[in-house]
């Protein structure tokens, strides 16, 4: 016969015990809120309505970073729907418009992984793309015709103050993800979503080449910083004594490029006047490149479809820190402009003669891309059009813990 255990004192499910500790912590029930995941272009992040968020937004940077799981110091983000990779660790906010020439107004935030920074400086190309859908799929953008075979959503981005037009098929109201367009990066075909970036060029300084200078000088190595979509800075591989179709993984392994590219980045932010000082650079702003000319034998640009005769630029960018493995949209249309400001960094490396008549075709760490920049007369970039596609992959209630 077994004998009978002392009862352990009995204590309220309120409480637990602290690891290493005698101390008892009391509980608190998860806050949720009602919120749909979607991906867009390459990318993923958390959606929500903005009616549904706190009416001060100072309350939203707690909610956001439970949400997504930062900081997470193991770089993670288990305890949350982040996926350890800046391109992953996102929120996108959708309400109704603030301005007279949009349908919906979009927030855009980048999180830190290992950090608390909650980031609203910039947008983000490849959300952007999800952004119309899920306007339609949760009834923020009402369709007009009761039963539509496509939709047209004006977007106005408030990080950057810049319209998007998207325009996407639409199944029984809602936003259609079955398709035969294909994205390099993502696996499969999904419909198409046309983003047309309206006037791009100024997003967050006003100005298409914030510094005056078509190339500046950092670190000794040539840099054109322009403002396109995002704030931006394009380096040659050739000034960095490194081959321009690195890998991600090539490009981590390096024992001092991606030290010395936040060292060019976070100096190009000063003197585009994004910050006062280099320690207060946003991490998410400027963005930078490595552009490349594609070679015409490389045996590793022939395997990509990457040579001379398939893209007109080898691009290789950083997101946060991290190299991405394709290339940010906001990244793209900065590169089509650029490519059209002679004596620039991404001038130097593009062929007069275009690969696609249409725009520019970007070799990038996936695939490969064609942006369509239309420029009047004056050579100023009036619009820039990609092609994207994105999917709601849930919708429901997310929860998070309130430890403060």
């Amino acid at each position: 016969m077994f004998k009978q255990l002392s009862r352990l004192p009995c204590r309220s499910t309120s409480t637990q015990l602290a690891p290493g500790s005698q101390r008892y912590l009391q509980t608190k029930k998860q806050h949720s809120l009602p919120a749909a995941y979607y991906r867009g272009g390459t990318s993923r992040a958390v959606f929500f309505k903005q009616e549904d968020l706190p009416a001060d937004k100072k309350d939203w940077a707690p909610i956001f970073r439970s949400v997504i799981g930062s900081p997470d110091p193991h770089g993670r983000q288990l305890d949350g729907l982040g996926g350890g990779i800046s391109s992953l660790s996102k929120v996108c906010v959708v309400g109704a418009s603030t301005h007279d020439e949009a349908d919906v107004d979009y927030t855009f935030i980048s999180l830190g992984i290992k950090n608390t920074d909650v980031d609203y400086s910039s947008n983000c190309g490849n959300m952007s793309s999800a952004v119309g859908p899920f306007a339609v799929d949760a009834h923020v953008f009402p369709l007009q015709n009761p039963s539509p075979d496509s939709a047209s959503v004006r977007i106005h981005n408030t990080n950057t103050g810049k319209i998007i037009h998207s325009s996407f098929p639409v199944v029984d109201g809602e936003a259609a993800a079955s398709g035969d367009f294909a994205i390099d990066g993502v696996a499969g075909t999904a419909a198409r979503v046309q983003l047309d970036f309206i006037n791009p060029a100024g997003s967050v300084t006003g100005k298409l080449l914030p510094t005056g200078n078509v190339v500046d000088t950092f670190d000794g190595i040539r840099a054109t910083c322009i403002d396109v979509g995002n704030p931006c800075v394009f380096v040659q591989a050739l000034d960095l004594g490194v081959s321009g179709n690195l890998t991600p993984d090539e490009i981590t392994a390096h024992p001092d490029l991606l030290l010395r590219l936040d060292s060019i980045r976070r100096q190009a932010g000063v003197k585009m006047g994004i910050a006062d000082e280099i320690g207060e650079v946003p991490g998410s702003i400027p963005k930078i490149c490595i552009v490349a000319t594609p070679s015409t034998s490389d045996s590793r640009d022939i395997k990509q479809r990457q040579t001379s005769a398939d893209v007109d630029l080898l691009a290789r960018a950083l997101s946060v820190g991290q190299p991405h493995k394709a290339v940010p949209i906001t990244v793209a249309l900065a590169l089509a402009a650029a490519a059209r400001v002679p004596q620039s960094t991404v001038a130097g490396v593009v062929d007069e003669d275009p690969v696609d008549s249409t725009g520019i075709t970007i070799g990038h760490a996936s695939g490969n891309l064609l942006v369509g920049a239309n420029f009047d007369v004056d050579g100023v970039l009036t619009s820039a059009t990609v092609f994207r596609t994105a999917r709601r992959l849930f919708e429901g209630r997310i929860f998070w813990k309130n430890d403060s």
